[in-house]
């Protein structure tokens, strides 16, 4: 029986909004560093809220129901996720002209496709071919491009005009929609709810803390957003934690600029302990 396994041509309007994309990309505020743009402040936060009830009500209980579920399952649903972005990665590596960036991802993807069973086991993990994370955000951005202004977005969350661009041509070019007419594009979304859904019971502690656990949730989740994003691009320096390896994973929650030896249970307003010693110095110079 022969399997039939065909490629649809991108629709026109694929290529419309590609090209739209660049157009509005280039229109956007450049960003000075350290600064935070942010003029559509008040419909972000409406946005922002309605995900936090979204995320309280649905998305939080069904991530830590799918938490149960034993990892070897979580694992492969996220592998195979991560397996089918990497074509439109190795697309922006070229178009960034980063060829050592496309060899490593088609290495990868290579490995994980045949020996890995459709990118179900990472082996190329396991080989040290690990995946050089990009997309057409961070191409715009290599082009010259400003991340423009802040903006919570439905479904994204955190994000700047540059990186919803990106965002949108990412899943818009995505070769899944277009395998054999687009008949797969169902695992693709399963691979791509489950990755998501992994990471919110992942990074839960984190994600909990910013969104439950901080006196202006928004405000927080926003520097958190851009100072990651600035620091991966290389826009600004930020502490290299020294519990990640290379190679190793990194909670992207995590504000960089912050103490890694701090207690995080400690209050920050807490008034410091007078120390002992120095009391019982004072007490004998009296006597």
């Amino acid at each position: 029986m022969t399997s039939k396994f065909c490629l649809k041509p991108m629709p026109t309007g694929a290529i419309a909004l590609l090209s739209g994309a660049l157009l509005l990309s280039a229109c956007a505020s450049p960003e000075k560093t350290g600064e935070i743009y942010d003029p559509y402040e008040t419909e972000n936060r409406a946005r922002h809220e309605a995900a936090k009830r979204a995320d309280q009500k649905y998305v939080e209980p069904i991530a830590q129901g799918y938490g149960e579920w034993p990892a070897p399952i979580r694992d492969g649903v996220t592998n195979f996720s991560r397996n089918l972005s990497l074509a439109p990665m190795i697309v922006n590596n070229l178009l960034q002209a980063d060829i050592k960036g496309a060899g490593q991802n088609t290495a990868r993807l290579l490995v994980n496709s045949t020996l890995g069973i459709a990118g179900l086991i990472d082996i190329a993990g396991d080989m040290e071919i690990y995946e050089d994370t990009t997309g057409f955000g961070d191409t715009l951005a290599v082009w010259g491009v400003g991340e423009g202004a802040y903006m919570e977005t439905p479904l994204i969350g955190p994000s700047t005009e540059r990186d919803t661009v990106g965002s949108v041509v990412d899943l818009a070019t995505n070769p899944i929609w277009y395998i054999s007419g687009g008949s797969y594009a169902a695992l693709g979304v399963i691979g791509i709810v489950g990755e998501k859904l992994d990471e919110r019971q992942k990074y839960a502690t984190t994600i909990d803390a910013v969104l439950y656990g901080s006196a202006d949730s928004y405000a927080q989740a926003r520097q958190i957003y851009l100072q990651n994003r600035r620091f991966n691009l290389g826009q600004e320096v930020a502490f290299e934690s020294p519990d990640c390896d290379e190679g190793g994973v990194a909670d992207p929650y995590a504000d960089p600029y912050a103490d890694p030896y701090a207690d995080p249970y400690a209050d920050p307003y807490a008034e410091p302990e007078a120390s002992t010693d120095q009391n019982s110095c004072n007490s004998e110079e009296i006597q």
